[in-house]
Protein backbone atom coordinates (compact mmCIF):
# COMPACT_ATOMS: atom_id res chain seq x y z
CA UNK A 1 0.00 0.00 0.00
CA UNK A 2 2.82 2.41 0.94
CA UNK A 3 4.58 1.71 -2.36
CA UNK A 4 1.33 2.36 -4.27
CA UNK A 5 0.79 5.71 -2.55
CA UNK A 6 4.39 6.76 -3.29
CA UNK A 7 3.94 5.82 -6.94
CA UNK A 8 0.69 7.82 -7.21
CA UNK A 9 2.32 10.88 -5.61
CA UNK A 10 5.22 10.63 -8.04
CA UNK A 11 2.80 10.53 -10.97
CA UNK A 12 0.95 13.55 -9.51
CA UNK A 13 4.12 15.66 -9.22
CA UNK A 14 5.31 14.62 -12.68
CA UNK A 15 1.96 15.72 -14.06
CA UNK A 16 2.13 18.94 -12.08
CA UNK A 17 5.62 19.76 -13.40
CA UNK A 18 4.54 18.95 -16.94
CA UNK A 19 1.58 21.27 -16.44
CA UNK A 20 3.83 24.07 -15.22
CA UNK A 21 6.24 23.53 -18.10
CA UNK A 22 3.39 23.65 -20.60
CA UNK A 23 1.97 26.75 -18.96
CA UNK A 24 5.37 28.49 -18.98
CA UNK A 25 5.85 27.58 -22.64
CA UNK A 26 2.48 29.11 -23.51
CA UNK A 27 3.31 32.23 -21.53
CA UNK A 28 6.69 32.54 -23.24
CA UNK A 29 5.06 32.26 -26.65
CA UNK A 30 2.39 34.86 -25.90
CA UNK A 31 4.92 37.15 -24.20
CA UNK A 32 7.00 37.09 -27.36
CA UNK A 33 3.90 37.94 -29.39
CA UNK A 34 2.74 40.88 -27.29
CA UNK A 35 6.29 42.19 -26.88
CA UNK A 36 6.78 42.32 -30.65
CA UNK A 37 3.42 44.05 -31.09
CA UNK A 38 4.39 46.56 -28.37
CA UNK A 39 7.73 47.34 -30.01
CA UNK A 40 5.80 48.00 -33.24
CA UNK A 41 3.38 50.22 -31.25
CA UNK A 42 0.48 48.00 -32.28
CA UNK A 43 -0.97 48.17 -28.79
CA UNK A 44 -4.46 46.98 -29.69
CA UNK A 45 -3.07 43.72 -31.14
CA UNK A 46 -0.82 43.33 -28.09
CA UNK A 47 -3.67 43.67 -25.60
CA UNK A 48 -5.18 40.15 -25.77
CA UNK A 49 -1.97 38.06 -25.54
CA UNK A 50 -0.67 40.47 -22.90
CA UNK A 51 -3.76 40.02 -20.73
CA UNK A 52 -3.46 36.25 -21.10
CA UNK A 53 0.11 36.24 -19.78
CA UNK A 54 -0.68 38.80 -17.08
CA UNK A 55 -3.54 36.66 -15.71
CA UNK A 56 -1.83 33.29 -16.10
CA UNK A 57 1.82 34.00 -15.26
CA UNK A 58 1.99 37.29 -13.33
CA UNK A 59 5.52 36.57 -12.06
CA UNK A 60 6.88 35.33 -15.38
CA UNK A 61 8.72 38.44 -16.61
CA UNK A 62 8.83 42.15 -15.80
CA UNK A 63 8.01 42.83 -19.47
CA UNK A 64 4.40 42.13 -18.47
CA UNK A 65 4.44 45.37 -16.51
CA UNK A 66 6.78 47.45 -18.67
CA UNK A 67 4.86 46.71 -21.88
CA UNK A 68 1.55 46.63 -20.04
CA UNK A 69 2.01 50.25 -18.97
CA UNK A 70 2.41 51.30 -22.62
CA UNK A 71 -0.57 49.21 -23.71
CA UNK A 72 -2.88 50.63 -21.06
CA UNK A 73 -1.70 54.21 -21.63
CA UNK A 74 -2.68 53.75 -25.28
CA UNK A 75 -6.06 52.42 -24.23
CA UNK A 76 -6.59 55.38 -21.89
CA UNK A 77 -5.67 57.88 -24.61
CA UNK A 78 -8.16 56.36 -27.02
CA UNK A 79 -11.10 55.61 -24.71
CA UNK A 80 -13.91 57.77 -23.33
CA UNK A 81 -16.41 57.59 -20.51
CA UNK A 82 -16.62 54.45 -18.39
CA UNK A 83 -14.18 52.58 -20.66
CA UNK A 84 -11.50 55.22 -20.01
CA UNK A 85 -12.10 55.08 -16.25
CA UNK A 86 -11.81 51.29 -16.36
CA UNK A 87 -8.45 51.44 -18.13
CA UNK A 88 -7.19 54.10 -15.70
CA UNK A 89 -8.10 51.91 -12.74
CA UNK A 90 -6.51 48.90 -14.43
CA UNK A 91 -3.22 50.78 -14.88
CA UNK A 92 -3.28 51.69 -11.18
CA UNK A 93 -3.87 48.00 -10.43
CA UNK A 94 -1.04 46.99 -12.77
CA UNK A 95 1.43 49.14 -10.83
CA UNK A 96 0.24 47.54 -7.58
CA UNK A 97 0.77 44.08 -9.10
CA UNK A 98 4.21 45.06 -10.33
CA UNK A 99 5.11 46.13 -6.78
CA UNK A 100 3.87 42.78 -5.49
CA UNK A 101 5.65 40.55 -8.02
CA UNK A 102 8.75 42.65 -8.85
CA UNK A 103 9.31 44.60 -5.65
CA UNK A 104 13.00 45.37 -6.20
CA UNK A 105 12.23 46.87 -9.61
CA UNK A 106 9.33 48.99 -8.37
CA UNK A 107 10.49 51.90 -6.16
CA UNK A 108 7.57 52.65 -3.89
CA UNK A 109 7.71 56.44 -3.93
CA UNK A 110 8.18 56.58 -7.70
CA UNK A 111 5.20 54.36 -8.47
CA UNK A 112 2.93 55.86 -5.83
CA UNK A 113 3.68 59.28 -7.35
CA UNK A 114 3.03 57.92 -10.85
CA UNK A 115 -0.34 56.69 -9.64
CA UNK A 116 -1.17 60.07 -8.11
CA UNK A 117 -0.10 61.84 -11.30
CA UNK A 118 -2.30 59.55 -13.40
CA UNK A 119 -5.28 60.32 -11.17
CA UNK A 120 -4.45 64.05 -11.27
CA UNK A 121 -4.20 64.06 -15.07
CA UNK A 122 -7.63 62.41 -15.22
CA UNK A 123 -9.19 64.16 -12.22
CA UNK A 124 -12.32 65.21 -14.11
CA UNK A 125 -13.09 61.67 -15.23
CA UNK A 126 -12.40 60.36 -11.72
CA UNK A 127 -14.18 63.24 -9.93
CA UNK A 128 -11.26 63.92 -7.58
CA UNK A 129 -10.98 67.08 -5.48
CA UNK A 130 -7.78 69.05 -4.91
CA UNK A 131 -7.77 67.90 -1.28
CA UNK A 132 -7.98 64.22 -2.28
CA UNK A 133 -5.26 64.64 -4.89
CA UNK A 134 -2.95 66.47 -2.49
CA UNK A 135 -3.46 63.75 0.11
CA UNK A 136 -2.43 61.16 -2.49
CA UNK A 137 0.83 62.96 -3.31
CA UNK A 138 1.52 63.75 0.34
CA UNK A 139 1.24 60.08 1.34
CA UNK A 140 3.57 59.06 -1.49
CA UNK A 141 6.09 61.76 -0.52
CA UNK A 142 6.19 60.78 3.14
CA UNK A 143 6.13 57.03 2.42
CA UNK A 144 9.25 57.10 0.22
CA UNK A 145 10.70 60.57 -0.30
CA UNK A 146 13.91 59.15 -1.75
CA UNK A 147 12.29 57.86 -4.95
CA UNK A 148 9.55 60.50 -5.16
CA UNK A 149 11.63 62.45 -7.65
CA UNK A 150 9.71 62.87 -10.91
CA UNK A 151 9.91 66.57 -11.87
CA UNK A 152 6.31 66.77 -13.07
CA UNK A 153 4.94 65.12 -9.93
CA UNK A 154 6.99 67.37 -7.65
CA UNK A 155 5.51 70.41 -9.36
CA UNK A 156 1.97 68.99 -9.23
CA UNK A 157 2.39 68.24 -5.52
CA UNK A 158 3.35 71.85 -4.76
CA UNK A 159 0.82 73.31 -7.17
CA UNK A 160 -1.98 71.53 -5.31
CA UNK A 161 -0.74 72.99 -2.03
CA UNK A 162 -0.92 76.50 -3.51
CA UNK A 163 -4.44 75.85 -4.80
CA UNK A 164 -5.54 74.63 -1.37
CA UNK A 165 -3.95 77.69 0.26
CA UNK A 166 -5.76 79.99 -2.16
CA UNK A 167 -9.01 78.20 -1.34
CA UNK A 168 -8.45 78.82 2.38
CA UNK A 169 -7.91 75.10 3.11
CA UNK A 170 -4.21 75.34 4.04
CA UNK A 171 -2.46 77.96 6.24
CA UNK A 172 0.49 80.06 5.11
CA UNK A 173 2.90 78.11 7.34
CA UNK A 174 2.03 74.87 5.55
CA UNK A 175 2.46 76.55 2.17
CA UNK A 176 5.94 77.88 2.96
CA UNK A 177 7.03 74.63 4.59
CA UNK A 178 5.92 72.64 1.56
CA UNK A 179 7.73 75.08 -0.72
CA UNK A 180 10.93 74.43 1.22
CA UNK A 181 10.33 70.66 1.15
CA UNK A 182 9.90 70.55 -2.61
CA UNK A 183 12.69 73.01 -3.41
CA UNK A 184 15.13 71.08 -1.23
CA UNK A 185 14.11 67.85 -2.96
CA UNK A 186 14.65 69.43 -6.38
CA UNK A 187 18.07 70.71 -5.25
CA UNK A 188 19.00 67.23 -4.04
CA UNK A 189 18.11 65.76 -7.44
CA UNK A 190 19.99 68.52 -9.29
CA UNK A 191 23.02 67.85 -7.12
CA UNK A 192 22.88 64.12 -7.83
CA UNK A 193 22.60 64.52 -11.62
CA UNK A 194 25.15 67.37 -11.71
CA UNK A 195 27.76 65.30 -9.89
CA UNK A 196 27.29 62.46 -12.38
CA UNK A 197 27.44 64.84 -15.33
CA UNK A 198 30.54 66.57 -13.93
CA UNK A 199 32.53 63.33 -14.13
CA UNK A 200 31.76 63.02 -17.83
CA UNK A 201 32.53 66.69 -18.51
CA UNK A 202 35.87 66.36 -16.69
CA UNK A 203 36.67 63.33 -18.84
CA UNK A 204 35.90 65.28 -22.02
CA UNK A 205 37.91 68.30 -20.79
CA UNK A 206 40.87 65.98 -20.29
CA UNK A 207 40.68 65.13 -24.01
CA UNK A 208 39.17 61.66 -23.62
CA UNK A 209 36.17 60.78 -25.76
CA UNK A 210 33.11 59.35 -24.05
CA UNK A 211 32.07 55.80 -24.79
CA UNK A 212 28.72 55.22 -26.51
CA UNK A 213 27.23 54.21 -23.16
CA UNK A 214 28.64 57.29 -21.44
CA UNK A 215 27.23 59.47 -24.20
CA UNK A 216 23.77 58.06 -23.54
CA UNK A 217 24.18 58.66 -19.82
CA UNK A 218 25.25 62.24 -20.51
CA UNK A 219 22.10 62.88 -22.55
CA UNK A 220 20.01 61.27 -19.80
CA UNK A 221 21.55 63.45 -17.07
CA UNK A 222 21.17 66.57 -19.19
CA UNK A 223 17.51 65.89 -19.93
CA UNK A 224 16.69 65.56 -16.24
CA UNK A 225 18.66 68.68 -15.33
CA UNK A 226 16.64 70.58 -17.95
CA UNK A 227 13.41 69.25 -16.47
CA UNK A 228 14.37 70.19 -12.92
CA UNK A 229 15.45 73.65 -14.06
CA UNK A 230 12.07 74.17 -15.71
CA UNK A 231 10.03 73.08 -12.71
CA UNK A 232 12.19 75.12 -10.32
CA UNK A 233 11.11 78.21 -12.22
CA UNK A 234 7.51 76.99 -12.34
CA UNK A 235 7.48 76.37 -8.58
CA UNK A 236 8.72 79.90 -7.89
CA UNK A 237 6.19 81.25 -10.37
CA UNK A 238 3.36 79.33 -8.73
CA UNK A 239 4.34 80.65 -5.29
CA UNK A 240 4.52 84.16 -6.71
CA UNK A 241 3.80 87.07 -4.39
CA UNK A 242 2.24 84.85 -1.74
CA UNK A 243 5.70 84.74 -0.12
CA UNK A 244 6.28 88.48 0.07
CA UNK A 245 7.67 90.39 3.04
CA UNK A 246 4.17 91.50 4.09
CA UNK A 247 3.21 87.83 4.58
CA UNK A 248 6.52 86.39 5.75
CA UNK A 249 7.48 88.85 8.47
CA UNK A 250 4.30 88.63 10.62
CA UNK A 251 4.23 84.83 10.21
CA UNK A 252 7.84 84.33 11.28
CA UNK A 253 7.56 86.94 14.01
CA UNK A 254 4.56 85.08 15.47
CA UNK A 255 6.37 81.71 15.44
CA UNK A 256 9.87 82.91 16.33
CA UNK A 257 9.75 82.40 20.11
CA UNK A 258 8.42 78.87 19.73
CA UNK A 259 11.17 78.02 17.21
CA UNK A 260 14.20 79.97 18.43
CA UNK A 261 15.95 76.65 19.20
CA UNK A 262 14.77 74.89 16.02
CA UNK A 263 17.72 75.09 13.62
CA UNK A 264 15.77 73.81 10.61
CA UNK A 265 12.97 76.34 11.13
CA UNK A 266 15.44 79.20 11.66
CA UNK A 267 17.44 78.27 8.57
CA UNK A 268 14.34 78.09 6.40
CA UNK A 269 12.92 81.34 7.76
CA UNK A 270 16.21 83.21 7.27
CA UNK A 271 16.62 81.68 3.84
CA UNK A 272 13.16 82.72 2.72
CA UNK A 273 13.59 86.27 4.02
CA UNK A 274 16.95 86.51 2.24
CA UNK A 275 15.48 85.15 -0.97
CA UNK A 276 12.59 87.63 -0.89
CA UNK A 277 14.88 90.54 0.08
CA UNK A 278 13.29 91.08 3.50
CA UNK A 279 16.71 91.54 5.09
CA UNK A 280 16.10 95.14 6.20
CA UNK A 281 13.60 94.03 8.82
CA UNK A 282 15.02 93.56 12.36
CA UNK A 283 13.53 90.07 12.41
CA UNK A 284 16.13 88.92 9.88
CA UNK A 285 18.90 89.99 12.26
CA UNK A 286 17.26 88.04 15.12
CA UNK A 287 16.74 84.94 12.99
CA UNK A 288 20.30 84.88 11.69
CA UNK A 289 21.92 85.38 15.08
CA UNK A 290 19.70 82.77 16.74
CA UNK A 291 20.51 80.33 13.95
CA UNK A 292 24.26 80.99 14.14
CA UNK A 293 24.29 80.67 17.94
CA UNK A 294 22.65 77.24 18.09
CA UNK A 295 23.96 75.80 14.83
CA UNK A 296 26.97 77.59 13.31
CA UNK A 297 26.99 76.57 9.68
CA UNK A 298 27.85 77.70 6.20
CA UNK A 299 24.35 79.10 5.77
CA UNK A 300 24.33 81.02 9.04
CA UNK A 301 27.77 82.51 8.34
CA UNK A 302 26.61 83.54 4.87
CA UNK A 303 23.55 85.29 6.30
CA UNK A 304 25.77 87.11 8.81
CA UNK A 305 27.88 88.21 5.86
CA UNK A 306 24.73 89.61 4.25
CA UNK A 307 24.01 91.57 7.42
CA UNK A 308 27.51 93.04 7.52
CA UNK A 309 27.25 93.87 3.84
CA UNK A 310 23.97 95.69 4.50
CA UNK A 311 25.72 97.70 7.21
CA UNK A 312 28.45 98.66 4.77
CA UNK A 313 31.11 96.61 6.59
CA UNK A 314 32.59 95.04 3.47
CA UNK A 315 35.67 93.55 5.12
CA UNK A 316 33.64 91.89 7.87
CA UNK A 317 31.17 90.66 5.26
CA UNK A 318 33.99 88.99 3.32
CA UNK A 319 35.26 87.38 6.54
CA UNK A 320 31.86 85.82 7.14
CA UNK A 321 31.58 84.76 3.49
CA UNK A 322 34.96 83.05 3.73
CA UNK A 323 33.88 81.45 6.99
CA UNK A 324 30.77 80.13 5.24
CA UNK A 325 32.93 78.54 2.56
CA UNK A 326 35.27 76.96 5.12
CA UNK A 327 32.33 75.51 7.05
CA UNK A 328 30.75 73.92 3.99
CA UNK A 329 32.02 70.38 3.39
CA UNK A 330 29.74 69.43 0.49
CA UNK A 331 31.36 70.38 -2.84
CA UNK A 332 28.08 71.03 -4.63
CA UNK A 333 26.78 73.30 -1.86
CA UNK A 334 30.16 75.01 -1.61
CA UNK A 335 29.97 75.77 -5.32
CA UNK A 336 26.58 77.40 -4.77
CA UNK A 337 28.06 79.52 -1.99
CA UNK A 338 30.92 80.67 -4.22
CA UNK A 339 28.36 81.58 -6.87
CA UNK A 340 26.15 83.54 -4.46
CA UNK A 341 29.12 85.46 -3.05
CA UNK A 342 30.47 86.16 -6.54
CA UNK A 343 27.10 87.56 -7.56
CA UNK A 344 27.22 89.96 -4.60
CA UNK A 345 30.60 91.27 -5.77
CA UNK A 346 29.39 91.49 -9.38
CA UNK A 347 26.43 93.62 -8.29
CA UNK A 348 28.85 96.01 -6.58
CA UNK A 349 31.01 96.27 -9.71
CA UNK A 350 33.95 94.41 -8.16
CA UNK A 351 34.43 92.26 -11.26
CA UNK A 352 37.88 90.92 -10.48
CA UNK A 353 36.81 89.60 -7.10
CA UNK A 354 33.59 88.26 -8.56
CA UNK A 355 35.39 86.34 -11.32
CA UNK A 356 37.64 84.68 -8.77
CA UNK A 357 34.65 83.37 -6.85
CA UNK A 358 32.85 82.35 -10.05
CA UNK A 359 35.87 80.30 -11.11
CA UNK A 360 35.95 78.61 -7.72
CA UNK A 361 32.28 77.73 -8.23
CA UNK A 362 33.11 76.25 -11.64
CA UNK A 363 35.98 74.18 -10.27
CA UNK A 364 33.54 72.43 -7.93
CA UNK A 365 30.59 72.15 -10.32
CA UNK A 366 31.73 72.45 -13.95
CA UNK A 367 28.31 71.54 -15.37
CA UNK A 368 26.81 74.77 -14.02
CA UNK A 369 27.05 77.29 -16.85
CA UNK A 370 25.78 80.31 -14.90
CA UNK A 371 29.25 81.43 -13.73
CA UNK A 372 30.37 81.42 -17.39
CA UNK A 373 27.38 83.58 -18.33
CA UNK A 374 28.13 85.99 -15.48
CA UNK A 375 31.82 86.28 -16.39
CA UNK A 376 30.88 86.87 -20.03
CA UNK A 377 28.50 89.64 -18.98
CA UNK A 378 31.23 91.31 -16.90
CA UNK A 379 33.62 91.18 -19.85
CA UNK A 380 31.00 92.75 -22.12
CA UNK A 381 30.21 95.45 -19.55
CA UNK A 382 33.91 96.35 -19.40
CA UNK A 383 34.54 96.51 -23.14
CA UNK A 384 34.72 100.31 -23.27
CA UNK A 385 37.17 100.43 -20.37
CA UNK A 386 39.62 97.71 -21.38
CA UNK A 387 41.52 98.45 -24.58
CA UNK A 388 43.73 101.12 -26.06
CA UNK A 389 41.65 101.75 -29.19
CA UNK A 390 38.17 101.05 -30.51
CA UNK A 391 39.20 97.80 -32.21
CA UNK A 392 40.84 96.38 -29.09
CA UNK A 393 37.93 97.45 -26.92
CA UNK A 394 35.46 95.65 -29.17
CA UNK A 395 37.76 92.61 -29.24
CA UNK A 396 36.68 92.08 -25.63
CA UNK A 397 33.37 90.82 -27.03
CA UNK A 398 35.18 87.83 -28.55
CA UNK A 399 36.37 87.00 -25.08
CA UNK A 400 32.81 87.35 -23.77
CA UNK A 401 31.49 85.15 -26.60
CA UNK A 402 34.06 82.47 -25.80
CA UNK A 403 33.01 82.42 -22.15
CA UNK A 404 29.31 82.26 -23.03
CA UNK A 405 29.99 79.46 -25.52
CA UNK A 406 31.48 77.44 -22.69
CA UNK A 407 28.20 77.78 -20.80
CA UNK A 408 26.29 76.46 -23.82
CA UNK A 409 28.65 73.48 -24.04
CA UNK A 410 28.47 72.36 -20.41
CA UNK A 411 25.01 73.34 -19.15
CA UNK A 412 21.92 71.85 -20.83
CA UNK A 413 19.64 74.29 -19.01
CA UNK A 414 21.38 77.29 -20.61
CA UNK A 415 22.13 76.07 -24.13
CA UNK A 416 19.55 78.31 -25.84
CA UNK A 417 20.14 81.45 -23.76
CA UNK A 418 23.92 81.03 -23.90
CA UNK A 419 23.86 80.57 -27.69
CA UNK A 420 21.89 83.80 -28.00
CA UNK A 421 24.50 85.57 -25.86
CA UNK A 422 27.29 84.22 -28.09
CA UNK A 423 25.55 85.60 -31.18
CA UNK A 424 24.95 88.94 -29.48
CA UNK A 425 28.60 89.32 -28.39
CA UNK A 426 29.95 88.28 -31.79
CA UNK A 427 27.73 90.87 -33.45
CA UNK A 428 29.33 93.58 -31.29
CA UNK A 429 32.88 92.42 -32.00
CA UNK A 430 34.80 93.64 -35.06
CA UNK A 431 33.40 92.22 -38.29
CA UNK A 432 35.31 90.73 -41.26
CA UNK A 433 35.73 94.02 -43.10
CA UNK A 434 37.07 95.70 -39.95
CA UNK A 435 39.47 92.81 -39.30
CA UNK A 436 40.73 93.09 -42.87
CA UNK A 437 41.27 96.84 -42.71
CA UNK A 438 42.97 96.60 -39.29
CA UNK A 439 45.56 94.11 -40.54
CA UNK A 440 45.30 92.24 -37.21
CA UNK A 441 43.87 88.96 -38.47
CA UNK A 442 45.39 86.07 -36.52
CA UNK A 443 47.13 88.36 -34.04
CA UNK A 444 46.81 88.04 -30.27
CA UNK A 445 45.47 91.10 -28.47
CA UNK A 446 46.25 91.63 -24.79
CA UNK A 447 43.28 92.83 -22.76
CA UNK A 448 44.25 95.02 -19.84
CA UNK A 449 42.44 96.39 -16.75
CA UNK A 450 40.88 93.83 -14.42
CA UNK A 451 40.40 91.29 -17.23
CA UNK A 452 44.13 90.64 -17.70
CA UNK A 453 43.67 88.19 -20.54
CA UNK A 454 44.20 87.94 -24.29
CA UNK A 455 42.16 87.07 -27.36
CA UNK A 456 43.13 85.96 -30.85
CA UNK A 457 41.67 87.93 -33.73
CA UNK A 458 39.85 85.52 -36.10
CA UNK A 459 41.53 84.86 -39.44
CA UNK A 460 39.61 85.93 -42.53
Amino acid sequence: MKTKITFLLALFFIGLNLGFAQQNEECLTKLSIFHEYTKAKNYDAAYEPWMAVRNTCPKFNNAIYVDGEKILEHKIDNAVGTDKVAFINDLLLLWEQRGEHFTSKTPKGEYLAKGCQLVYDNRKELSKSDAELYECFDKAYHYDKETFSNPKSLYTYFSLMVDLYDAGQKPAADLFNKYDDVVEKVEDEVKSFSEKLNKLIEKEDAGTSLTKKEGKYKSYYESYLKAYDQIAGSIDGKLGDRANCENLIPLYRKDFDANRNNAVWLQRAAGKMSQKDCTDDPLFFELVNAYHNISPSANSAYYLGLLKDKEGNTNEAIEFFEQAISLETDSFKKSKLYYRIATKFKAKGNYGKARGYYRQALSLNPSNGRPHIAIAAMYAASANNCGKDNFDKRAVYWLAASEARRAANVDPTLSSAASQSVANYNAKAPQKSEIFSSGKAGQTISIGCWIGSSVTVPSI
